[in-house]
């Protein structure tokens, strides 16, 4: 009997034991309220509701789903997300293009929006980390001789960009020969594109994709010409904002809000990881 005793706890011993070095399965992050302070409240939505600058066009910023007509973008679901969390409406303003939303930025007419954080915007406003990576390329139209960036720098070729964007500085630096023309916005490139007035459109590949559902015969070349990283972005001087609308980019990136909300306004063409 004394020997069987000892036999069950032994085996009970190791039962447990094996059971205490299993790794335990991970917690799904759990999206907990990021706290706003009064300070940060009235620092980050001073007019009391939050203004979210946004452009048609654009996953990234405001799109249309053709069937049902709901209008999506990461810009507008991260602006309700931060006005939900700091307690106060939401009111969306739209722009023709991106540039004009900067521009709302820096005059403090807009309080947020979403977009490439480059070294030159960073001298006007003020960005969270980078929280989206998006593939630089090219729109080109089915009989396009181009098929790769490297070809692109063309006498005679026109190549579009929107008008004050990121692209319209990076290429202007970059193409030599072919001829850079800034579009006063993206339905307006979509016609210049169609009628044959540009040779190609460059831009992020969210906007290209977007692009190519209305220009169907057209395609987005599978190189890259650069990257795009885009974070949150607020006017300068919203110190008090700063500790809240950081805590938030990292509280909708780690438990994957941000990823869904690029799902559903159907972003495509995100940098892969190197």
């Amino acid at each position: 009997m004394m020997i069987w005793l000892r036999a069950l706890s032994l085996g009970l011993t190791l039962a447990v034991s094996a059971c205490a070095s299993l790794s335990p399965a991970p917690a799904k992050p759990q999206a907990i309220a990021v706290q706003a302070t009064p300070e940060a409240r009235q620092a980050l939505a001073p007019t009391g509701s939050l203004r979210v600058g946004v452009y048609a066009g654009s996953p990234t910023s405001l799109v249309q789903n053709p069937k049902t007509g709901e209008r999506l973008g990461v810009t507008m679901e991260l602006g309700q997300r931060l006005a939900q969390q700091l307690g106060v409406p939401v009111q969306v303003i739209e722009f023709p293009r991106v540039a004009e939303v900067i521009e709302a930025l820096k005059r403090e007419q807009v309080d947020m929006t979403f977009t490439n954080a480059s070294p030159a915007r960073a001298r006007d406003v003020r960005f969270t980390r980078p929280l989206v990576k998006l593939e630089l390329g090219l729109l080109l139209p089915p009989q396009s001789i181009v098929t790769r960036f490297a070809q692109i720098d063309q006498a005679g070729l026109r190549v579009g960009v929107s008008q004050g964007s990121s692209s319209q500085a990076a290429l202007g630096q970059q193409l030599k020969l072919a001829q850079l023309v800034p579009v006063a916005s993206l339905e307006v490139a979509q016609q210049m594109l169609r009628s044959g007035q540009l040779d190609a459109f460059a831009t992020n590949k969210g906007i290209l994709f977007e692009l190519r559902e209305k220009l169907p015969d057209f395609k987005v070349s599978d190189d890259r010409w650069g990257l795009e990283n885009l974070a949150i972005a607020v006017p300068k001087g919203r110190e008090a904002g700063h500790a809240f609308l950081d805590a938030l980019a990292e509280q909708v990136t780690r438990t994957g809000q941000l990823a869904a909300m690029a799902e559903r306004a159907g972003l495509r063409g995100l940098a892969k990881s190197e």
